[in-house]
């Protein structure tokens, strides 16, 4: 849950294209970082990032990429906008309220983000099937080889990560 703070206020909605308030910035920015990290992983296990199975093959978007964000979201992105803003390690001057009405980070907003992300990844996880707590960082590159090896038929299903 967020806890508004002096310039942010309280979540309500979710918007996009373009994020109209800094909660929505900050959600956006977030799931960028992850779809990059997650398409990372698709890649050096050796998967095709556009060819996924929950969202539709369109050109320039790696469906796949977005398919394995979801399992992702709650934890590596919503949990981690969450706790920067009510940790208060941004506040309103780390966002720009444009012409139009789009809200967007700073360049000091991103820094500090960024920052933050990094520390984010190093935080392990318990992973139900590797048997042992992986880093955040990792936790996609795990699920991308157990996706490739059921794939391949090496596996019997895929079950997706959820934090224990």
């Amino acid at each position: 849950m967020h806890r508004p703070a002096d310039g942010i206020p309280a979540f309500t909605h979710r918007n996009r294209r373009p994020p109209t308030d800094p909660v929505n910035a900050l959600l956006s920015f977030t799931y960028g970082l992850l779809r990059n990290l997650v398409h990372g992983a698709i890649e050096q296990v050796g998967l095709d990032p556009y060819i996924g199975f929950l969202h539709g093959l369109r050109p320039a978007k790696p469906a796949l990429a977005l398919d394995l964000m979801e399992e992702f979201r709650p934890v590596l992105a919503d949990r981690f906008a969450l706790t920067l803003l009510n940790r208060r390690e941004l506040k309103a001057h780390h966002f720009d309220h444009l012409a139009g009405g789009a809200v967007n980070l700073t360049e000091d907003g991103r820094k500090t983000v960024l920052s933050a992300w990094q520390d984010w990844k190093t935080q392990t996880w318990e992973h139900p099937i590797a048997g042992r707590a992986v880093p955040a960082a990792l936790l996609p590159v795990v699920q991308c080889r157990i996706l490739a090896r059921h794939i391949r038929g090496d596996l019997p299903g895929y079950l997706p990560w959820t934090a224990a």
